[in-house]
């Protein structure tokens, strides 16, 4: 019966969603923005040696722990520390009220100065517009003034984010726009140019706070033990379910263990675990500092979690991949295939390691690059960019 009444439910589900067009509702851009790459004409961008630009950056209104925006807001104070103006153009295709947004901003990232406003309400008084997805290079393409320099920071290869469609397509057009595109790490960079053909104008690296994210000395006499775990249940790329029934299994070897969940707050876990829900940088990198293993998968890009982990004295599970690989080379992060029990073996490999708090300290004392030398290559590559005009670049 239970059987039938669920196939029953997801008929139902299906019918309902074609008659609302759901798939609609999700569809990040009004129709007016959508470009296509091989009906954009050349644009001419102004030659500007000013010691100050003005320069706007394109999201998505952000929510709180956004990682994504955070290391976007980064590049934003990078520049501004150079004495850059700054102005956040947030694009919602629902409405263009923007005040509810800028709350959020200010509360989760107080030390940001950049003005908010709409991107659906003008864009023409800056020197440069930089995009930060793909959904916002097609705004930049259809809304930023035609002598304005136009950059695409990109975090992640985003056509992976969808099957084969409509979606896919859109994203990959992207990067033909012919914006200055800004890869943050070597995958993004190696399959632009095998999927594309197109490398990116300019690649940064990786970068993690080294003020927040590390060893705590109050912390020193506390044994570490159990593990902790990044849970994005609406981003199947960071590998919720697979997550979730590793721990599972992993919970059945090693029940002395406790399991962290932050992020998301998750239900009908068939173990016991501590949701902690959404934390600030600071209560993870305590968190961190007490636990032994952390579990971060990724199916695209790397994410921050692993060097964040390490830089806390907690050893990273991560999926096998070579996309991460690309990004990541850390002797100590643990690499398991992608499966239940090859992630709960991981886990347990980790957790019964002899050598658990001499190790958590080598972790930690090794090279991390800091993001500072990403803010500043982003802000070298925007300047000189700036200094002179971009050939190829279009617009409508």
């Amino acid at each position: 019966m239970a059987t039938i009444a669920r196939r029953g439910s997801r008929r139902l589900f299906e019918a309902l969603g074609e008659r609302l067009a759901w798939s609609e509702f999700d569809f990040p851009l009004r129709e007016e923005d959508i470009m296509d790459s091989s009906a954009l004409a050349p644009v001419a961008p102004r030659t500007n040696q000013a010691d100050r630009l003005r320069i706007g950056w394109v999201c998505m209104p952000p929510g709180a722990g956004s990682g994504g925006h955070t290391t976007l807001f980064r590049m934003v104070q990078g520049l501004e520390e150079q004495g850059h103006r700054c102005t956040l153009f947030l694009y919602d295709r629902y409405a263009d009220d923007v005040a509810r947004h800028e709350e959020v901003i200010r509360r989760h990232w107080p030390g940001l100065r950049a003005d908010v406003r709409s991107a659906t309400e003008g864009m023409d008084d800056v020197d440069a517009v930089v995009a930060s997805s793909w959904a916002t290079a097609h705004v930049v393409a259809a809304r930023a003034h035609p002598a304005a320099h136009r950059f695409y920071f990109i975090q992640d290869y985003e056509p992976f984010f969808y099957p084969r469609g409509t979606l896919y397509a859109l994203a990959e057009d992207t990067y033909r726009f012919g914006f200055t595109n800004i890869a943050l790490g070597n995958m993004i960079a190696g399959v632009m140019e095998s999927e594309v053909g197109r490398p990116p104008e300019a690649i940064v690296p990786f970068g993690v706070d080294t003020d927040v994210y590390r060893i705590l000395p109050g912390l020193g006499n506390v044994t570490r033990s159990g593990v902790v775990f990044y849970a994005k249940k609406s981003v199947d790329r960071r590998g919720y379910l697979l997550a979730k029934l590793a721990l599972e299994k992993f919970h059945q070897t090693h029940p002395e263990q406790e399991i962290h969940v932050y992020g998301d707050h998750v239900s009908g876990w068939s173990i016991p675990v501590t949701d902690h829900g959404n934390l600030s940088p600071r209560q993870l990198n305590e968190l961190y500092n007490r636990t032994i293993a952390g579990l971060a998968i990724s199916f695209t890009n790397i994410s921050l979690v692993p060097e964040e982990l390490m830089c806390a004295g907690n050893i990273p599970v991560l999926n096998e991949s070579a996309y991460s690989r690309a990004v990541l080379s850390a002797d100590d992060a643990v690499w398991a295939l992608p499966t239940p029990w090859c992630i709960a073996d991981a886990l347990a490999a980790a957790v019964e390691a002899p050598d658990v708090d001499a190790r958590a300290a080598r972790v930690a004392a090794s090279e991390h690059l800091d993001w500072e030398v990403t803010k500043k290559q982003v802000v070298s590559t925007i300047e000189s960019a700036c200094a002179a005009p971009v050939v190829g670049s279009r617009a409508p």
